[in-house]
């Protein structure tokens, strides 16, 4: 087990390991094709041509049968497994609900021993491996190994399989295993509510509010006789009939239970707080989740240490290296588990799209909300719409690919709230955060002038009362701004077409950043206003932990400095060859994140931060008054008189 997880991590610190770009290094691209960044693994098993060919010389078996006995939501189980003629094509792979027995109890077993029934199981595991992951398989058939199992309200049982992906048979089946208490709730995960003092803390179970009443218990934490209080949640859950096409309602269904949000209302700023979910059953008893602490958001324009993590396209990680995910997602893992680390050090995270890349296989989406349960149970977890949760043909989006594999936005609205959203299905939102306002676009909807997007941009931008919240951040999925992506540059735009339709409200709100996913790579401008740069720095001190020295601008910017930064885990992707366009100021092959740090109303910091060693691979910061924000530039500024 400890041997298996090792290897995946030594094997994703190597894939991390990039230096920042030169201009002469970035003219080498990165030639994989986009194509397979979308190829979510679970998909590359043709489980429809898969057949029950019992084997009585083969054997799998799990332990230990019963998991979570003192309220765990996830184990570690090994699994033994055996076959009297071991190939390279066999492999184990995890099912829940555990329901091989309709399987089996269908075939029809023919007098060579194999199966006549229609071809085909009707559900996708949730994870798998190669039996030859154990080193002694291939010599004596014979092997071990280990999976993370989360409680996902059901019972499981692995299946042993011959023939490879293409044409798999069932030719062993496990005991099965389960949690003691499947229907626990589990894996919270905060974000602010509709002002900026309330949290919502969002969570999943197997309790529909006919059986127990969800809530949460909070209460101030350092003040002394503070009282508990209660707050009820809302219960929501989508059926496959919400699904807009495979293999979202196909064979990566998987029932997703409830998931349950209360608002946690009218909190102090600054003031820490404990909390734990419970469901109140019908007898009056209670069933407890884990119990955490989160500190409270500081109010608008206060000035304080303020901290804030953005990046875009993590997906899933796996630390028992199965589903072969570090090829689909090689630096999810080390981005979280920096993230976990560097957890002291921030307030909250904005996670701009490309969440748990489940393409369509729905018990993703539970291992996806284990994985960063660490983070978002203790700091908001905001997050943006992206093209793998959103975009789904003819279904009033403003692409037409089907990147979210039937999904249509479904399960990322669902499991994810963002409360300051008028509308789940039109997740555009405001978030106010101290020095700090943030307005989030979502890119899968039209934000032209004269749509409502746009209009709701165009009043966010305005809201910010920028001598106390001086910081104004737009935040999105595709890079609607500037990006040297090899596609963009093909295409011309160096942005995401029709993207900078939106560059007149950052000039004229004078918006200081806008920062992307979409694009797997780092990438800052200049401050920039129509290809032209606008401000220059000045050399400053270095960066962090020996980096390149830090881009220092002072003053007025006179345009918006853009940030890509889709390095959260999915498969990097190089630039244009060529020249750097003369925006583009600094580049990083790199998974990590962004983290912005303001101490008062008149400094700003940046820092991209690497995820297997936290080194700050590029750094500026903005020191201004005032007077600089109001300062005309082009296109800035109202008409104005002479007269006095």
């Amino acid at each position: 087990m400890g041997a298996a997880r090792g290897v995946l991590q030594a094997a994703l610190l190597l894939a991390a390991a990039f230096l920042l770009v030169s201009p002469a290094a970035a003219a080498a691209v990165n030639s994989t094709s986009a194509t397979l960044d979308n190829i979510q693994p679970l998909s590359t098993l043709n489980m429809a041509a898969a057949r029950v060919a019992m084997d009585a010389g083969s054997a799998i078996r799990a332990s230990p049968e019963l998991l979570g006995t003192n309220g765990e939501d996830s184990a570690w189980v090994t699994v033994n497994f055996t076959t009297p003629a071991p190939t390279d094509g066999h492999w184990i792979a995890l099912f829940s609900p555990a329901d091989f027995d309709l399987i089996m109890s269908s075939s029809r077993i023919n007098a060579a021993g194999e199966d006549e029934a229609p071809a085909g199981l009707p559900v996708a595991p949730i994870k798998y491996k190669f039996a030859n992951i154990s080193p002694s398989f291939m010599s004596s058939g014979s092997g071990d190994t280990s999976f993370l199992l989360i409680n996902q309200r059901y019972d499981y049982a692995f299946g042993l399989f011959s023939g490879g992906k293409d044409n798999p048979k069932l030719v062993a089946v496990s005991n099965k295993i389960s949690f003691a208490n499947p229907k626990a709730p589990v894996f919270p995960r905060l974000s602010q509510g509709k002002g900026w003092n309330e949290m919502a803390v969002t969570w999943t179970s197997g309790y529909n509010v006919d059986e127990a009443y969800p809530f949460v218990e909070w209460r101030m934490n350092g003040k002394e006789n503070a009282r508990a209080r209660r707050s009820p949640a809302d219960t929501l859950t989508f059926t496959r009939n919400h699904l807009c096409g495979k293999p979202a309602n196909a064979e990566g269904y998987r029932d997703p239970g409830f998931i349950h949000t209360a608002f946690l209302k009218n909190l102090w700023p600054n003031r820490e707080y404990s909390y734990q979910m419970g469901h109140e059953l019908l007898d009056g008893t209670i069933v407890w989740g884990k119990s955490s602490t989160f500190r409270a958001s500081p109010s608008p324009g206060q000035a304080s240490l303020q901290r804030i993590v953005v990046f875009g396209d993590m997906g899933l990680g796996q630390s028992d290296g199965s589903n072969e995910l570090a090829g689909f997602q090689p630096g999810a893992q080390v981005t979280t588990e920096r993230l976990i680390k560097d957890l002291p050090n921030y307030d909250a995270v904005f996670h701009i799209g490309d969440l748990s890349y489940a393409n369509g296989f729905l018990a993703q989406w539970d291992q996806f909300t284990a994985q960063i349960s660490p983070v978002a149970s203790r700091v908001p977890y905001m997050v943006a719409s992206g093209n793998h949760e959103r975009t789904s043909r003819d279904t009033g989006g403003f692409y037409g690919g089907d990147d979210s594999h039937g999904e249509c936005g479904v399960p990322a609205e669902t499991y994810f709230r963002a409360p300051a959203a008028a509308n789940r299905g039109k997740p555009w939102y405001a978030a106010d955060h101290g020095m700090f306002r943030f307005c989030v676009g979502d890119t899968e909807h039209d934000w032209r002038p004269g749509t409502a997007q746009h209009a709701f941009l165009d009043g966010c931008f305005a809201a910010a009362d920028r001598k106390h919240q001086p910081w104004l951040v737009f935040a999105a999925h595709r890079p609607l701004g500037y990006s040297s992506n090899e596609y963009y540059a093909r295409e011309g735009s160096f942005s995401e077409p029709m993207g900078r339709t939106l560059q007149p409200l950052w000039q004229k709100h004078r918006v200081d950043l806008a920062v992307y996913g979409h694009v797997h790579n780092y990438e800052r401008t200049c401050p920039v206003y129509e290809n032209t740069c606008t401000a220059a720095p000045a050399a400053a001190g270095g960066g962090g932990n020996g980096s390149s020295p830090a881009a220092a601008y002072t003053g007025a910017l006179g345009g918006t400095i853009h940030v890509v930064a889709g390095t959260g885990g999915a498969r990097l992707r190089g630039y244009a060859g060529g020249e750097w366009p003369q925006w583009s100021a600094a580049r990083s092959e790199s998974y990590g994140y962004v983290k912005l740090t303001a101490r008062d109303h008149s400094r700003l910091e940046l820092e991209f931060i690497r995820s297997d060693d936290g080194e700050v691979l590029d750094a500026f910061s903005i020191t201004r008054g005032y007077k600089d924000v109001l300062a005309c530039a082009v296109d800035a500024c109202d008409p104005h008189t002479l007269a006095n």
